[in-house]
């Protein structure tokens, strides 16, 4: 057991991890309108009053002119244009915030589900890169959005949410409670500042009605005692510091042998439920345990299993005594509370073993013992039988031994006379004490010291004594019986425990050993099945998904049956994360009991396990050891998948190397001949003038040497050489130096220049971005339609200025377009990247170079538009 006065390892690593990412505060409530936006902004406020680099990344003010005054003091990150079918959506832009890399980021909704195209699915994921990043975040959330009370919530209120948080997340932040009394939270709703007035008075109607308000401020007050108590606790732990620290209930059941169990563990389940508190049953695995028989292990292994099917916490504990076993589990867990289940036992019972409830009153403080009357113990001619029965034959061999020892000592009294014999008689109580235990070796003693008396101690042939000393050597002969009877037990039971122990220890060394000796899926599937198989004695399959079904990938022993219903409860358990079949609350008919590979990387495989004849195949005494091998299992699979991933990127790496190798090889071996190629070009049309052919000529030579531009350029982009020389750029001169430069591509294409001249001055490499306005021109006058017009236009907008070229072309494809922007990439077909598929890749990697963003869509009466966006951190505000 982990020595409760000292730093736990676990906290330790815990903290470790926790102080090497970004903090995360949510600002919790029991429903929209409480003034979680409002306490957010008020903390992110003090924070920037203090010095602290604060920066709003989104945050919804839903029109609430207070709510916008409080966003004026802080940088807002712009955010990001989606397009989505006929709808633009403004989603949190990550990218923007992660170049910022502020201190803190204010996140308003986390629970918020992203647009399609967005890197992450949901927002709480992108809050989870930005604590990666090292930022602390301020966030909001409602308490139905919670997935654990995502049921609970739907129950009473009728409304199932369907944007949810993982509970894990929630556990790893600090959670302030934004609370508001139900009647002031629907006064504020009839006034209009929560829903504009004709939703409100249906809101009133429905999820705002005041059972339902009260009933999730019960939940939201609730779940932030638990989060409050789990941050103790982690401290406590993180510290050593001792005591149970009884903020909120935490109840260990005691689980014993005795009948009753079940009936035990069901008062405890009502006493948690009634608590609100979690709860674990517990067994203790004491010397003693080796010699229970069938019946009192499968009364324990029943009770366990109700437990864990109740909802338990189940734990196994190794100890001398259950009085040391609950104890340290009791101060390891730091519980408050101990439900235990007491017999009636004979007073000579508890003479000899002591009261299990006694001893742990009186050497728990702090700790409320509760007790349960449960049954009265073994039934007549039951397990008690079989124990008469082995004492039985344990005192009739302790007579025998006796007896070959007095025939012996007979034999031997001529020639080493009666003082020697007495320790002769050692012997057979000892060696009685140490097979049969102590009832067998105080008959063995008594009968010993009879046998002293009545053959060897004067007057001999009866059992007189004359003599007070041999009083004494009968008295040390029964002594003898009695501590040799007690410690030759207790070391022969904990060395079987030992050797128990030790031998899973060794079964799952060789199993981890086996698994890091295979590096191919059918090889860890035949070691996964083929070694728990042995060590369960159970049947085993393992299942992997391949296509959009599972398929079986491994079993022991072979070819296994499986019927329809087993099939449905292991996809089953794929799809949900969770045991299905046999002695499980989803498809119980199936002779198989399935369990989910969990790991990071998501459910990776589903392992099914059946016992011979109906049995239970994981019994309460292996669940543990079946949970070690199930882990060590799913970390093997997780090795794998890396291991797959690693050689693919180490492919695509390489395949990379090789395209940047040859890109450069082109562009600069060709440059040479390529420059006099242009300069010919030049000459020939200054001597005879630009008409036929020595206009296409040239026209081809230069758009030949752009071409080949584009490779040098994306050649530097890819090996991180390009170095950016920001400056102020004016828009106007920076367009109109673009257009000059394109006048060849440009003719019949009437070219519109609507760049305002009161335009602020924007950050920007002159050459990067002159690059960026020839390509993006270039490939406008490539897809225009003959003698349609392009348009630049720029536009200063609150917190962004967007220079945009706008053609009449063909337009995008719809729900694609951010592809464009990929290296040598044709979407369907389509050539908008031109003929080497660089040109957008520059923009895009010029772009992402000077920290501005870009973007593609349809316009909507035609064409397409692509814009370059300057965020309010790159815009020159007047007298900088």
């Amino acid at each position: 057991m982990t020595d409760p006065t000292r730093p736990s390892p676990n906290a330790l690593l815990k903290a470790a991890r926790r102080e090497a990412r970004g903090r995360l505060k949510i600002f919790l409530g029991a429903a929209p309108g409480v003034g979680k936006t409002f306490e957010m902004l008020r903390e992110g406020a003090e924070l920037l009053r203090q010095g602290r680099d604060v920066v709003a990344g989104i945050v919804e003010t839903h029109g609430r002119a207070e709510t916008e005054a409080l966003v004026e003091p802080f940088e807002v990150v712009p955010r990001r244009a989606i397009e989505h079918g006929a709808h633009r959506l403004d989603e949190f832009d990550i990218d923007a915030m992660l170049v910022r890399a502020p201190a803190v980021a204010l996140i308003d909704e986390l629970a918020h589900t992203n647009a399609p195209g967005s890197r992450h699915p949901k927002r709480w994921q992108d809050v989870e890169e930005l604590r990666d990043a090292g930022i602390d975040v301020l966030t909001t959330l409602n308490i139905q959005h919670i997935e654990s009370l995502n049921d609970v919530v739907a129950g009473f209120t009728r409304v199932r949410v369907r944007e949810t948080v993982p509970d894990a997340i929630l556990d790893d932040a600090e959670i302030e409670v934004i609370d508001l009394p139900p009647d002031e939270l629907i006064e504020r709703l009839k006034a209009g500042k929560v829903y504009v007035p004709h939703e409100a008075t249906r809101a009133l109607g429905h999820f705002f009605s005041k059972s339902n308000l009260s009933a999730l401020r019960e939940l939201a007050l609730r779940r932030a005692a638990q989060a409050v108590d789990r941050s103790l606790l982690d401290h406590v732990d993180l510290i050593g510091d001792t005591g149970n620290w009884a903020v909120g209930e935490r109840i260990v059941v005691a689980v014993g042998d005795q009948p009753g169990g079940d009936a035990l563990i069901r008062a405890a389940k009502r006493f948690a439920d009634a608590m609100h508190a979690p709860w674990t049953a517990v067994s203790v695995e004491t010397p003693r345990t080796a010699t229970l028989g069938d019946a009192a292990r499968n009364r324990m292994a029943s009770a366990l299993k109700l437990a864990a099917s109740l909802g338990a916490g189940l734990a196994t504990v190794p100890a001398r005594s259950v009085i040391d076993g609950l104890r340290a589990h009791v101060l390891e867990t730091r519980a408050t509370a101990v439900v235990i289940g007491k017999s009636r036992r004979s007073w000579w019972f508890e003479l000899r073993h002591g009261s299990v409830v006694d001893q742990l009153v009186r050497g728990l403080d702090n700790v409320a013992v509760h007790v349960v009357p449960i049954g009265l113990g073994p039934a007549p001619g039951g397990e008690g039988a079989v124990r008469r029965s082995s004492a039985t034959r344990g005192i009739a061999a302790g007579l025998a031994m006796v007896a070959a020892t007095t025939a012996g000592a007979v034999a031997l009294h001529p020639l080493i006379g009666s003082n020697a014999i007495d320790l002769l008689y050692l012997l057979p109580v000892i060696a009685t004490a140490t097979l049969f235990g102590l009832r067998s070796s105080l008959v063995a003693s008594v009968a010993a010291a009879l046998a002293y008396n009545f053959f060897f101690l004067p007057p001999i042939y009866t059992f007189t004594i004359s003599d007070p000393q041999n009083v004494v050597t009968l008295l040390v002969l029964v002594i003898v019986a009695v501590v040799a009877s007690q410690l030759t037990g207790r070391l022969k039971r904990e060395a079987t425990i030992g050797a128990r122990t030790a031998s899973e220890n060794a079964a799952l060394a060789a199993f981890g050993q086996r698994l890091a000796s295979v590096s191919d899926e059918t090889g860890t599937a035949a070691a996964v099945c083929e070694e728990i198989a042995q060590l369960l004695k159970v049947s085993t399959v393992l299942f992997a998904r391949e296509g959009g079904s599972i398929a079986l990938i491994g079993a022991s022993p072979p070819a296994p049956l499986l019927g329809a219903i087993d099939m449905a409860a292991a996809e089953w358990s794929f799809d949900r994360g969770e045991v299905s079949g046999r002695d499980s609350g989803t498809l119980t008919s199936s002779d198989w009991q399935f369990h989910p590979l969990e790991t990071a990387l998501g459910i990776l495989g589903v392992l099914g396990v059946a016992a011979p004849g109906g049995e239970d195949p994981v019994p309460a005494d292996k669940r543990i050891l079946f949970t070690t091998l199930l882990g060590q299992a799913a970390l093997a699979n997780e090795r794998l998948k890396l291991e797959a991933n690693a050689r693919e990127v180490g492919a695509l790496k390489q395949r990379d190397d090789l395209r940047a190798t040859l890109l450069s090889s082109i562009g600069h071996d060709l440059k040479t001949p390529l420059t006099a190629v242009v300069a010919a070009a030049d000459a020939l049309a200054a001597e005879h003038g630009e008409s036929g052919t020595t206009a296409m000529l040239k026209s081809e030579a230069r758009r030949l040497r752009r071409v080949f531009d584009d490779l040098v350029e994306m050649t530097r982009i890819e090996a991180g050489a390009l170095v950016v020389k920001r400056e102020a750029t004016d828009l106007t001169d920076a367009v109109a130096a673009a257009a000059q430069d394109l006048r060849a591509e440009l003719v019949g294409h009437p070219l519109v220049l609507d760049v305002p001249p009161s335009l602020p001055l924007v950050e920007a490499d002159p050459r990067m971005l002159h690059h960026i306005l020839i390509n993006l021109l270039g490939n406008a006058a490539k897809f225009a339609g003959p003698g349609s017009e392009i348009v630049i236009q720029a536009r200063r907008l609150p917190d962004r200025v967007v220079l945009s070229v706008l053609d009449q072309g063909p337009g995008l494809p719809v729900g694609r377009e951010t592809l464009l922007f990929d290296r040598f990439t044709r979407v369907d077909g389509d050539d908008r990247n031109g003929g080497t598929g660089l040109g957008l890749a520059i923009v895009k990697g010029f772009a992402d170079a000077m920290g501005l963003d870009v973007a593609a869509s349809n316009r909507e009466q035609g064409g397409a538009a692509f814009a370059v966006i300057w965020p309010e951190a790159s815009i020159r505000r007047g007298g900088e």
